[in-house]
C-alpha cells in the first residue's frame, strides 16, 4: 500500500484514540417546580430555574409515590444512573433507585 494512504490512515487512528468522544452521561438531578402531574398515569413534568422543562414516566415498580405532590410544588427528581444529557424523543423514565423528593421553597 503506498504511503500516501497510510499516513493519513495513522493520523487519523492516532486523532480517535485521542478524542474518544463525549464522556459517559452522569447521574443526574433536577430541581424545579411541577408544572404537569399525572400520579395515575406515572406522569411528571418538572420546569428547572432556567426555564426547561423535563418529563419524566414512572415505573409502576419504581416505588415512587406521586399522589402526595401538587403541581407548583418544588421538587428534586435524582436518576441515579448514568442517562443521556438530552432526551429529545421520551421522556426519562424513573425506576427504582431513582428519588422524587419535595425540595424546600425559595
Amino acid at each position: 500500500m503506498p504511503a500516501r494512504f497510510i499516513v493519513p490512515f495513522l493520523v487519523a487512528a492516532f486523532a480517535l484514540a485521542l478524542f474518544p468522544g463525549p464522556a459517559a452521561a452522569e447521574e443526574r438531578t433536577v430541581l424545579g417546580t411541577i408544572v404537569r402531574l399525572d400520579p395515575a398515569g406515572g406522569d411528571l413534568v418538572v420546569r428547572d430555574a432556567a426555564g426547561a422543562s423535563w418529563m419524566y414516566k414512572v415505573e409502576a415498580d419504581a416505588g415512587i409515590d406521586l399522589s402526595a405532590l401538587r403541581p407548583g410544588d418544588r421538587v428534586k427528581v435524582s436518576i441515579g444512573r448514568a442517562t443521556p444529557r438530552n432526551m429529545i424523543t421520551a421522556a426519562d423514565l424513573l425506576r427504582k433507585g431513582d428519588r422524587v423528593e419535595k425540595a424546600p421553597s425559595y
